[in-house]
This record gives C-alpha cells, structure tokens and sequence, in this order.
C-alpha cells in the first residue's frame, strides 16, 4: 500500500469527433477548453479547465483503437510516483496491463491499465513537482467516482492494496445490491457496486459538477446528448443524471439539491 492514498487527478475523452465533443462539453458542463500544443508532432489534444486549472483533455481515438472496435469513453487518470513500480505491483495483484509505461515528451510517464476485473483506468507520473488537488467540489471537475465491478469486494481490496483507498459507509439497494462509499485518505470521492446485468463489462463513470441538475440536463439533449437515467435525488443532498454525449460516451452530472 502506499504511503500517501493515491487518486484520480486527470479524466480524458477518447472520442470520433474532437470538434462536435469540444462543442457539446463547453456547452453542456461549461469548461473553458485550450488547444495543448507543447508537444510537437503529437495528435490534437485540446485542455478543459475547471476554475483555473486544467482537469482533463479531449482527443481523437487512437487508429489502433479504433480498429480495435473500442468505442468512445472517458477514462481516468491515478496519480503514481513511479509508473514502472505502480505497474509491477498492478501485474502481481493481477491486474491487467494494455499499454506498457511509456513517455509522453513534457507531460510525463503514463500506461494504460485495468483491474482484475476489467474496468480500465490509466497511471500517469507527471514531470515537474506535483500540484494541490483541485477540490472536489469545483464546478466543472470530477465529484464523484463510480465503479460497476463484477465483485465490488474484491475491487475495493484491490484498489486499496494499490492506492490505498478505504472502505466507508454502504447503502443497500434491495435488488440492486449494496452500494460501497470509498475514500482515498480524507473525505469519500466515490462508490463502488456490483454492475447490472445489462451492463456488457466493468467501467468506471465520471460525474462532473454543474449548478444546477435540470438545466444541465436540459442542455444534454439541447446539443444533442441523452439522458439515461435521472436526474434523480441521491443521499448527501445531491441530484445526479446520468448520460450520453452524440458520439456514444457515457458520463454523469452532479449537483446540489437547492
């Protein structure tokens, strides 16, 4: 386990159509997106920014994913001192590795990941000395972290024995099972629970912080998203609605109950 509980600290689209999803995200969660060009010769990569700090980044899928059949999808980024390490220890917990450590020139150390039970996540060891966290209330960043697992259980000793998270408070579902809090040293950032049936694998959800839950939801089918689920009141004074963007990748906005 490591010394200081290491969490989700960046979040990255994959997506078919960079400009539409640029659109639809300012829009939608209300970011302030920046092209990212330190990096001569590599793909567009364009920074959205919660309050003044940039909270993730929205690019093309890769052509090897693409023929790979990978659809578009957000995934999120844990912070690691020493990827090469994280990697080992992920592999000897039986971890699943996609992409090896590689280096990505003025940014840092990254690999492509997954848990035992598939739910797929990166690593990222950034150049330079690290950063605060941006609060988890910023509008606009990432308040709540959502894994559907096959065994949240086992998950949840997976992920502590490799960032430290810790258990906390359950809510049981009736049928949908029992419902995990989670926390990563101070103050729970997410959930964990078993994923429903229809569900084709384990995934992580993102849910990003707006002002208000209808009117955001409003402009998810406005510019041309969907709503799945919600919104709906959820414990902690909180709505959620949970959604798709036009180009098939799922996500969620967050609230306060006013």
């Amino acid at each position: 386990m490591p010394n200081t509980p290491q969490s989700f600290f960046w979040y990255e689209l994959m997506t078919t159509d960079l400009d539409a999803a640029e659109a639809f995200y300012t829009a939608v969660v209300g970011w302030r997106a920046e092209p990212f060009d330190k990096t001569p010769g590599m793909p567009r990569y364009v920074i959205v920014n919660a309050g003044n700090r940039g909270v993730g980044g929205l690019m093309n899928l890769p052509e090897e994913a693409r023929k790979m059949g990978m659809p578009p999808a957000w995934i999120g980024y844990i912070h690691s001192r020493d990827v090469d390490a994280s990697v080992a220890s992920l592999t000897k917990a039986g971890g699943i590795v996609h992409r090896a450590p590689a280096d990505i020139p003025s940014v840092g150390r990254f690999a492509v990941v997954a848990d035992p039970q598939g739910a797929v996540f990166m690593l990222l060891q950034p150049d330079g000395p690290d950063q605060p966290a941006v609060p988890l209330d910023t509008l606009g960043h990432v308040g709540w972290h959502e894994l559907y697992a096959t065994d949240w259980q086992k998950a949840l000793d997976f992920y502590s024995g490799q960032f430290g998270w810790g258990k906390d408070e359950q809510f049981d579902m009736g049928q949908m099972g029992i419902y995990q809090l989670f926390n990563a040293g101070a103050g729970m950032i997410g959930g964990m629970m078993n994923k429903p049936e229809q569900m084709p694998a384990p995934a992580w959800q993102f849910y990003f912080n707006v002002a208000a839950i209808d009117a955001a939801a409003k402009r998810v089918t406005d510019h041309g998203g969907k709503v799945l689920m919600g919104p709906m009141e959820v414990p902690g004074g909180q709505w959620i609605v949970q959604c798709e963007d036009p180009q098939g990748a799922h996500f969620a906005l967050l609230a306060p109950v006013r």
